[in-house]
C-alpha cells in the first residue's frame, strides 16, 4: 500500500499562543510557530494535505470560570494569526482526540489518508490522543519533534512517552 501522508496541526490557536495567554501555556511562541510553518510549506509543497485543528470548549459560564480558554466563539479559540494557512481543512475538537471528529475522519477516508504527520500543542495533551486514536483506528501515527512542545514537566513527558511507544507510535 502507498503511503499517503497528512500534516494535522494540533490546537496552535490565540489561547496558547498570544501575548494575552495564560501564564501556564509558557511556550515559546516565535520558535513554535516557525517550526510549524517551515513543516507546514514543507507538507504543502510535497502534495500532502495540511489539516489544522481546534480545541473548542462549549461556550457556558462554569467553562468560562473552569478553563476561561478555547471558549466557543471567542477571539481566543480561533487559529493563531502567525500560522501560516495553506488548506481549507480546518476541523473543531471537543477532547484530545482529534479524530472524534466524524468530517476529519470522512476526509481521511476520502483521500486515502493512511499517516499522519502531527505537531503542534501539546505533546501530552491534544497530540498525544490524537496518535494514540489514530493508532486505534488503524491510522499510522507520527509525531514531528520540531513543530511539538509542552509545558508539562519531565515525568509527564516521559509517560506518554512511554504510553506512545507502546502504542507503536515514533518520533520523526
Amino acid at each position: 500500500m502507498t503511503e499517503k501522508k497528512a500534516l494535522v496541526v494540533i490546537d496552535m490557536q490565540n489561547d496558547y499562543l498570544w501575548e494575552k495567554r495564560k501564564s501556564r501555556f509558557s511556550y515559546d511562541t516565535d520558535k513554535l510557530v516557525g517550526d510549524v510553518n517551515a513543516l507546514i510549506h514543507k507538507y504543502h509543497d510535497d502534495g500532502c494535505e495540511v489539516i489544522y485543528i481546534r480545541h473548542i470548549i462549549q461556550n457556558l459560564p462554569t467553562n468560562r470560570l473552569l478553563f476561561g480558554y478555547s471558549i466557543a466563539g471567542t477571539e481566543g479559540a480561533e487559529l493563531y494569526k502567525g500560522v501560516d494557512i495553506v488548506s481549507e481543512y480546518c476541523f473543531d475538537k471537543l477532547v484530545g482526540d482529534a479524530l472524534t471528529n466524524k468530517q476529519l475522519r470522512e476526509l481521511i477516508d476520502k483521500k486515502g489518508i493512511n499517516t499522519l504527520h502531527i505537531c503542534g500543542l501539546d505533546e501530552c495533551g491534544c497530540v498525544t490522543s490524537t496518535a494514540l486514536g489514530a493508532a486505534r483506528r488503524g491510522i499510522k501515527a507520527e509525531i514531528l519533534r520540531n513543530g511539538t512542545v509542552s509545558v508539562f514537566p519531565e515525568k509527564k513527558i516521559n509517560k506518554a512517552h512511554e504510553k506512545l511507544k507502546k502504542a507503536g507510535i515514533v518520533f520523526i
